[in-house]
């Protein structure tokens, strides 16, 4: 019993630790980017040692997956909390919300868009990571990397779910195809994502379209794809 509070005692201690380093390379990515980012700058937002930091992330690409599968995480939270939310409503309408849900996220969180576009990026080029000689060695020996890849999926199917419930309801077409309607509507958000990962909410609007308008552009697009008939 004793050596199994001691057990849990030391799992705490180096979760804390871990979570404080993240949040420091969290706010030094934001301030000056992950490429400009040293180790050196988040030793010193962290107020720890360089021999600290190491112990816990022996490189920066690691760190930077850290905050990855911290940003999926969340954004996985959010899906749950929007299918709850909408449950007594139609499938439609939860996927639509499921959509709104993600642009908002990033919305909120440049720095977690900007990492889950990599990180997918990285997964395309990789052939979902079958092909490690395009993987660097610091990926490969990141533990958050097979985190990463045992969620990676969830957001696709969350969404593939509430189409199937929307197929049963009535109100999306039964000939629409889950998966593919999935990555439909997922590339059209990652389009919308780019543009604000790019300039920030309060950018000068692109040809005098404000990216609110965009946004309601894209939901009325996705919810018109999931209704008609003649798709």
């Amino acid at each position: 019993m004793e050596y199994l509070q001691r057990k849990q005692m030391k799992d705490k201690k180096k979760s804390l630790k871990e979570s404080i380093i993240i949040n420091a390379a969290e706010r030094v990515f934001e301030r000056v980017g992950f490429k400009n980012a040293k180790m050196e700058d988040i030793t010193k937002d962290a107020e720890i040692t360089k021999v600290t930091l190491y112990t816990y992330f022996q490189s920066k690409e690691n760190l930077y997956l850290a905050v990855t599968f911290k940003a999926l995480q969340l954004l996985i939270e959010k899906y749950y909390e929007t299918i709850d939310h909408n449950k007594d409503k139609t499938g439609l309408d939860c996927v639509i919300s499921i959509f709104d849900t993600f642009m908002s996220f990033c919305e909120k969180n440049f720095l977690y868009s900007e990492a889950l576009l990599d990180y997918f990026s990285m997964v395309r080029s990789t052939s979902d990571g079958t092909n490690e000689a395009k993987l660097t060695e610091a990926v490969k020996d990141s533990i958050y990397y097979v985190k990463l890849q045992d969620i990676q999926n969830l957001p696709f199917k969350l969404t593939v779910k509430e189409i199937e419930r929307g197929k049963r309801d009535g109100s999306i077409q039964t000939t629409l195809d889950p998966m593919l309607a999935t990555l439909h509507g997922w590339t059209m958000v990652i389009g919308y994502v780019k543009v604000i990962s790019a300039s920030g909410m309060n950018a000068t609007p692109l040809f005098k379209v404000s990216l609110k308008e965009l946004k309601t552009l894209n939901l009325k697009i996705a919810s018109h794809m999931f209704r008609t008939r003649s798709f």
